[in-house]
């Protein structure tokens, strides 16, 4: 049965909504880039002259002043994305609001019909990041707090931000060609094997393929480039925000300019390591070949595609999807019993399952008493195999996620890929 939101739960959400608006449109003043260099530029003046003689004759000075028109620069990108956020259908409160970053209810774009991606929404609760550098919401305020004054976003409100920032260059720039194919290149490569009987892109058109956790949607995307009609599903308002403009409004390679590494001045073997530009997209969206089958659905993925198959209920997503992509989204889970049963209930007979990723599990040590069930890695496999999927095609693959490659510091994931299929028995899986 489909979920019933009450008034309060529909108002959260627009709460949400309108934070995530307000989190974009002031990230110049609580970024951490110009407040950050005010302290700076006090710092310098307490220093003895000779002290402040030195810096000078390094360009430290100089180096802050190009940070500041940097963060400029995102900013005036960031309040493109919500210039007119025509994703979720909220209404902000007041025409006075509402012209601040208005909301329009019809989350289909039909104006920019080549990139043939749409726009749905469920409501949901956003209580806890869902990140492994990725963005989520935090409440907000226009709407029930107006005689609180405007809302002030918080610091994890502005790393959700930063993390956006760099999910860009991970997803749509040449910069994160390398991470991205790491990625990416070895679950296209399973998919059209599991599908060899399908060479071509023509013959692909009536595979579905549901990519969870779809971040800013190139993996979804490069799917949907392939010839398979695929869908993305994405939770973070962040996310869905930012990739709707990447989406359907880029007209030009190389459109937009931002630069994602100027939050800290720590760990950078020098200036270009943190004042280089890039440039996104390395593509365009809108080039996907004529009559591609591409969609972004807005949503929790236990609520859209968790419903139990009931005979005559339109919204079981049972036995729907040919195939599911997962790529650093099964550790998002409160629970993986249930993220692997209705991942297993919804693959159509002889459907894979397409995994990479690692288990860093976000609801662990949470402070907002959420559950969060905790497995390790032959843990997972055998709760796979039990629920009813044959694992096959295992390895490890070291990657990186939103990482400044010039940066003296690094972390590296040794992730988990494999590929599998739906048992026709659970015993078959054993």
């Amino acid at each position: 049965m489909s979920q019933i939101f009450s008034e309060a739960d529909i108002e959260e959400e627009q709460r949400h909504f309108s934070n995530v608006i307000t989190t974009f449109q002031q990230y110049a003043q609580y970024s951490a880039g110009l407040a950050a260099n005010n302290r700076r530029r006090k710092d310098i003046y307490i220093l003895p002259r000779g002290d402040k003689e030195l810096l000078d004759s390094l360009g430290y000075r100089q180096k802050l002043q190009e940070v500041d028109q940097a963060i400029l620069v995102n900013a005036e990108f960031l309040n493109l994305i919500v210039a007119n956020p025509e994703i979720f259908g909220h209404d902000l409160d007041s025409p006075k609001d509402a012209g601040e970053a208005s909301v329009l209810g019809d989350l289909h774009d039909h104006a920019r019909g080549d990139v043939h991606s749409r726009f749905h929404t469920s409501h949901h609760r956003h209580r806890h990041g869902h990140s492994h550098d990725h963005g989520n919401v935090i409440s907000d305020s226009r709407a029930t707090h107006r005689h609180q004054g405007k809302y002030k976003p918080t610091d994890f409100d502005m790393d959700k931000l930063r993390s956006t920032l760099k999910q860009f260059v991970r997803d749509w720039s040449e910069e994160g060609k390398e991470e991205r194919e790491t990625c990416y290149t070895p679950m296209k490569d399973a998919l059209i094997a599991h599908f060899s009987n399908s060479p071509s892109p023509e013959s692909r058109q009536n595979i579905r393929v549901l990519v969870p956790g779809a971040g800013l949607a190139r993996l979804a995307y490069d799917v949907a480039n392939l010839g398979f009609a695929c869908q993305g599903n994405e939770f973070s308002h962040y996310m869905l925000l930012a990739s709707y403009l990447i989406l359907n409004r880029t007209d030009a390679v190389g459109q937009y300019t931002i630069y994602p590494y100027v939050h800290s001045f720590s760990n950078l073997p020098n200036r270009e390591a943190m004042l280089r530009p890039v440039k996104i997209p390395d593509v365009l969206p809108s080039a996907l070949p004529s009559g591609s089958n591409f969609s972004l659905v807005a949503g929790d993925f236990e609520e859209i595609y968790g419903a139990e198959y009931e005979e005559g209920n339109p919204e079981s997503e049972a036995g729907q999807w040919d195939a599911i992509l997962t790529c650093f989204f099964i550790d998002t889970a409160k629970n993986i019993v249930n993220y692997l049963r209705i991942i297993h209930r919804i693959l159509a007979p002889g459907g894979v399952w397409i995994n990479m990723g690692p288990l860093l599990w976000h609801f662990e040590n949470n402070t907002t008493n959420d559950p969060s069930i905790e497995l390790d890695l032959e843990e997972v496999k055998t709760l796979a195999r039990k629920i009813g999927f044959v694992i096959s095609n295992e390895r490890t693959v070291d990657t990186t996620y939103t990482s400044n490659s010039q940066s003296m510091l690094g972390y590296v994931y040794r992730t988990t890929f494999w590929t599998a299929t739906k048992a026709s028995s659970k015993i078959d899986a054993m």
